[in-house]
């Protein structure tokens, strides 16, 4: 008889926009203290970077990725505020109005002066899926030594209750028209990807109910879960984002005994990026 083979589900749960607000560094660190996150990506220019450095060093098992922004925010080279928006940046990147390279070079430079040694490296809103972006991002990664990069490219959720939105699924398998030259860049420059990853689909929907049942689909091989918690408090409130209190909802969702209960049910195993080698 031939002996089959059962893949480890391991997951990474990694948090967005550490550095965005104090309210939003103490979600994650709580999300990971009391809860599944492993993971999260530092803003070298948010607001809130000293605070999250500082709050790094007190937890050290919380793995420490690069946030790399080009949307929203100032730029740590010119000083002058990003594109507000993803069409804004295009009409930038095509008029060489920013030096990609330089910024993003930057902000891992300021994560990296601070003592902390990034692990992994995403954008946001996934800007890294525009080709001088994504170019930018490889080598940067190659050269800091930096292994893993995100792949924004949803597994197949449609299964979940409820389903997702129509204009959301459209855009995810829009993302996916870019999956070939993702991949071969990210491999000329030596950079790993998890074999799955989901998130971009129920970003801001993400609640208990939905990260149970989440579990029960999560294949074989490593996952990337992305997931934005934290505490609303004022400075959250008052920053430019959608995300507000569902921030409270997926910390929340993080925390809950019953998501635990779930993973132990359906075997997901939970590492961060160094767990995965």
């Amino acid at each position: 008889m031939i002996p089959i083979l059962i893949q480890r589900k391991q997951l990474v749960v990694n948090a967005d926009d550490f550095g965005f607000t104090p309210d939003v560094n103490a979600g994650i660190v709580e999300a990971h203290r009391d809860g599944i996150l492993t993971a999260t990506t530092l803003m070298a220019n948010g607001d809130a970077f000293e605070d999250a450095v500082r709050l790094a060093r007190e937890t050290p098992a919380l793995d420490i990725g690069c946030h790399l922004v080009l949307i929203g925010g100032h730029s740590l080279v010119t000083k002058k505020a990003f594109p507000a928006t993803a069409a804004q940046l295009m009409a930038a990147l095509a008029t060489g109005r920013i030096r990609v390279y330089d910024e993003l070079a930057a902000q891992v430079r300021r994560i990296v002066y601070a003592g902390l040694r990034p692990s992994h490296l995403d954008t946001h809103k996934h800007t890294h899926l525009a080709p001088p972006v994504l170019d930018a991002v490889a080598r940067l990664a190659e050269e800091f030594g930096v292994h893993w990069v995100r792949r924004p490219f949803d597994f197949p959720l449609h299964a979940l209750r409820g389903g997702v939105p129509r204009m959301t699924r459209l855009a995810s398998g829009a993302l996916g028209l870019m999956r070939r030259r993702f991949h071969r860049v990210l491999t000329q420059h030596g950079c790993r990807t998890t074999d799955h990853f989901a998130g971009f689909q129920i970003t801001g929907r993400l609640r208990t109910a939905e990260l149970v049942e989440l579990m029960s689909v999560i294949p074989g091989g490593s996952t990337e879960l992305m997931v934005h918690p934290g505490r609303c408090g004022p400075a959250l409130r008052a920053a430019r984002t959608r995300l507000k209190e569902s921030r409270e909802a997926e910390l929340a969702a993080l925390v809950a005994p019953e998501v635990r209960a779930a993973m132990l049910r359906h075997g997901v195993e939970l590492v961060n990026y160094a767990g995965l080698g």
